[in-house]
């Protein structure tokens, strides 16, 4: 016998819908069909997402969405068994769309429905790639505002092993893109300018790098970054840019890789998880690859397009609870969001 979960994902500026397969023979669930509409040429005139104009979006996109990732699956809206959303951690206006088209479904269909952590989905959208990896690893999350370490010995099975004390890497990548006046989303950019740039042309600190413990911090750096911008007189030549750009990615790559590497230390384990929007930095993969394999270390990584905000990793972090045994799917269609919601207070809610 086989469960389909209908996952909704509303949490910023990207509606993500997806259908996956779960069977009881334990084994990883199928995704069958997604579909995604990202907000960010909407956002892009402000400089950033702008929460009401996302939340409005949300409504316009999530059924159309729906119906195609359907289609697609040739699959009827009865067939579905669960239907999965983005509880949190997110913007409230944005969460609360996802979470009461789900509950609406689910009421009308007489279904189940079930609110996931947004970052449990990334932490678990490699089991969806053509190499998934095998419990017990450490996983770095890097999503957003979120740059975590973390012990997975299974689902719902987290323990914490550090985190940013500011500004998480994504941050860091898309103010040090504004500051080079480069658009929205500033990360890519960054990193497609970088390609023509020196990495050792600026000397930019290495925040917490040698503190002993697995935090991170990215604010200085991006107050370096600030520094320097400013000592360009006028408007900066483009090699200069790309130069800087470059410099700012070797630096938070750097962290990134050598915090992931005390985590696999300290626990002992050999397996290493990127997940997150960041995890699809090219420069931070092939550093990675290249350390671990040193170090017989395997490293997963989801699908590149699975590395943004997608209605796939939140159909499957809900099948995979289901069939661990550890999700408490709701018949009563009552809701709420968790805007903050630590990943290591999951088991509390």
């Amino acid at each position: 016998m086989s469960l389909l979960v209908l996952g909704i994902e509303s949490s910023c500026d990207e509606t993500g819908v997806a259908l996956v397969r779960a069977d009881d023979d334990g084994a990883v669930p199928h995704l069958l069909a997604h579909a995604l509409h990202t907000q960010a040429a909407m956002h892009a005139d402000y400089g950033g997402v702008v929460p009401e104009l996302a939340s409005r979006d949300h409504i316009r996109r999530v059924l159309p969405l729906t119906n195609q990732v359907l289609a697609q699956a040739g699959k009827a809206l009865p067939a579905i068994d669960v239907v999965a959303y983005t509880r949190g951690p997110g913007l409230a206006g944005a969460l609360l769309v996802g979470a009461g088209v789900a509950c609406a479904l689910g009421a009308a269909l007489g279904r189940p429905v079930l609110g996931v952590h947004h970052l449990e989905g990334h932490l678990l959208s490699p089991f969806l790639s053509a190499d998934p990896p095998q419990f017990p690893f450490v996983a770095l999350l890097v999503s957003g505002g979120h740059t975590q370490l973390m012990r997975v010995d299974g689902v719902g099975r987290y323990a914490l092993l550090g985190e940013t004390i500011d500004d998480a890497a994504g941050e860091a990548f898309d103010k040090s893109a504004k500051l080079l006046g480069l658009g929205y989303p500033g990360g890519p950019a960054l990193a497609r300018l970088a390609e023509f740039g020196d990495p050792a042309a600026y000397k930019l600190p290495r925040p917490l790098l040698h503190s002993g413990n697995l935090d991170f911090s990215f604010a200085g750096l991006k107050t370096a970054v600030l520094t320097q911008a400013r000592r360009f007189e006028g408007q900066p030549c483009e090699q200069t840019r790309a130069d800087l750009a470059a410099s700012t990615q070797a630096a938070i790559v750097e962290v990134l890789v050598k915090k992931s590497l005390k985590a696999l230390e300290a626990t002992g384990l050999k397996r290493l998880v990127v997940a997150g929007g960041v995890g699809a930095n090219q420069r931070l993969r092939e550093q990675l690859d290249g350390a671990c394999a040193q170090r017989q270390v395997r490293v997963h990584y989801p699908e590149l397009h699975l590395c943004t905000d997608n209605g796939a990793m939140i159909a499957l972090a809900a099948a995979m609870r289901l069939q661990s045994g550890v999700a408490r799917p709701r018949t009563d269609y009552a809701f709420d969001v968790r805007p903050r919601w630590p990943l290591d207070q999951l088991a509390e809610a």
